[in-house]
């Protein structure tokens, strides 16, 4: 069942980039899980591994739905939103900011600009690592794929991380990391 998330904006107005919190009720303790992706008009050339399907919007026709880890646009709007340069939308209204997502990072003056990824995944969540351009810089940006209601956004070293509110079973919430940056060996 969907817990919550929240969606960022192409700046071009081309790719819908949403990050889903999904909550399985099946077991003995509900699990939540963040599913980030992105929807477009056209299929990306080259990651087919990424592609979920494809789906049918009412006004806009078909869209292919991506493994957004893998869509450089997802991933340029969630390293902007770490740096302060984007800002984050509520999940199912149209143009409405979500003050509840926030992106920190240590280093004041950073830009958004990115030159290269490499995408890993490992049991706790996926390891987007970025080259930040023109200087270089290897940063990894974490992304918890299982959601931990709380779970620590000041870990040891960390240079940056995405927070929101996760709602919790019992009608409350509770502030969780949906992403954390650390810099790159």
């Amino acid at each position: 069942m969907k817990a919550g998330g929240f969606r960022l904006d192409d700046p071009k107005g081309e790719v819908g980039i949403e990050f889903m919190a999904v909550t399985d009720t099946s077991g003995d303790q509900p699990v939540t899980y963040q599913v980030p992706f992105s929807y477009r008009g056209a299929p990306i050339v080259g990651p087919d591994a990424a592609l979920i399907g494809t789906t049918e919007h009412g006004v806009l026709g078909q869209r292919w739905v991506y493994d957004g880890t893998r869509d450089p646009v997802l991933v340029a709007q969630l390293f902007a939103l770490i740096v302060g340069e984007a800002e984050p939308q509520m999940q199912s209204t149209s143009d409405t900011p979500d003050p509840s997502v926030t992106g920190w990072f240590a280093e004041s003056g950073t830009t958004a600009a990115i030159a290269s990824t490499t995408v890993t995944d490992d049991p706790s969540g996926t390891d987007l690592v970025v080259e930040t351009a023109p200087d270089g810089r290897g940063l990894t940006i974490h992304i918890n794929r299982l959601l931990h209601p709380g779970q620590d956004t000041e870990e040891q070293g960390a240079l940056g991380h995405v927070t929101t509110d996760l709602p919790l079973p019992d009608g409350t919430t509770a502030r969780t990391a949906f992403a954390v940056v650390h810099a790159h060996p």
